[in-house]
């Protein structure tokens, strides 16, 4: 059905003239006319009877008059979903406890008349592709693994260096210390069965266990985070890394300790992608937010593993 045709009945029969609705419309009436003659050759009935006042509907013309508006609402409402700067801004977060997750809390805070859908993927050749398709208008990643370039038309800025910490149990070695330095890890079995292979994180534990001669294992099904925090605190010879904003909740009874990581902090570097021809508006003001808010770089003390994008 020819939806300028529908827009033209409903004008004309608001207007109760052929003409007043043609000027409405800023079209002919000629226009008008044909348009009517095409609808109700579509429908197969009349719609308007002429009269001396100009045009009146047809007893089917009523029947049809009110679904006629409704189209147009559902079509104007279809058409605000994905035009842009009237549909929410949909934005990657990778996980529901980790630090974008808090950056977006903190965005959402700032500027609640914003709209968001907030998803997480897995990948960061999923993000790519979503944000590539227009699915989604950003994403939080570590980019990029040597070998892996981001497409030309996917921007990326550094947004959040955040600080590892060490996760023991009450009976680990380094459980009593108030910050443990990179060097007395080594020889320290750290358990992360998260770590997927392919995925950016595992590239970031991979290049943090070589630089710094530790025993990262990734063994073992990954049961998810109550999981591990049940396994650390009841296994003296297993710690976790954990990074500062990454929010955990386990029984009092565990006993778990969160210790510093220095000498130097390792740091896994959030960056914020986007495709460089996305025109949401809302997504230049969330670029805006992040960067009053980001804390300085490669600060003194910190360590980032060397494939990490120039800020």
């Amino acid at each position: 059905m020819d939806l300028e045709a529908v827009r033209t009945f409903v004008a004309v029969a608001e207007a109760g003239q052929f003409q007043k609705a043609a000027t409405d419309l800023s079209i002919t009436q000629q226009a008008v006319s044909k348009r009517i003659a095409a609808l109700e050759r579509n429908l197969g009935v009349r719609l308007f009877t002429r009269a001396p006042r100009g045009a009146e509907l047809t007893i089917d013309g009523q029947a049809f008059l009110p679904h006629a508006r409704e189209l147009l609402r559902v079509t104007e409402r279809a058409v605000a979903s994905v035009r842009t700067g009237h549909r929410p801004l949909r934005v990657d977060i990778i996980a529901s406890r980790v630090a974008p997750s808090g950056l977006m809390r903190g965005f959402h805070q700032a500027h609640p008349e914003i709209d968001l859908d907030v998803v997480m993927l897995f990948d960061i050749e999923t993000a790519v592709a979503a944000i590539r398709s227009g699915a989604i208008d950003a994403s939080f990643r570590a980019v990029a693994a040597p070998g892996r370039p981001l497409p030309e038309d996917i921007a990326s800025v550094r947004v959040l260096d955040e600080p590892h910490q060490l996760l023991t149990g009450p009976a680990h070695a380094l459980a009593g210390a108030r910050s443990v330095t990179v060097a007395h890890l080594a020889g320290h079995r750290i358990w992360m069965p998260g770590l997927v292979p392919g995925t950016e994180w595992a590239a970031y534990y991979d290049d943090l266990a070589a630089e710094f001669g530790l025993t990262i294992e990734a063994t073992g099904p990954n049961f998810g985070s109550d999981a591990l925090l049940d396994t650390v605190a009841d296994t003296p010879a297993l710690a976790t890394f954990t990074t500062e904003q990454t929010r955990l909740v386990w029984p009092a009874g565990h006993g778990l300790r969160r210790i510093p990581v220095t000498d130097p902090t390792p740091v896994y570097p959030h960056s914020l992608l986007w495709h460089r021809d996305n025109p949401h508006p809302a997504l230049a003001t969330l670029r805006a937010h992040l960067a009053a808010t980001a804390a300085g770089h490669d600060a003194a003390g910190t360590w980032a593993p060397g494939w990490v994008i120039p800020h």
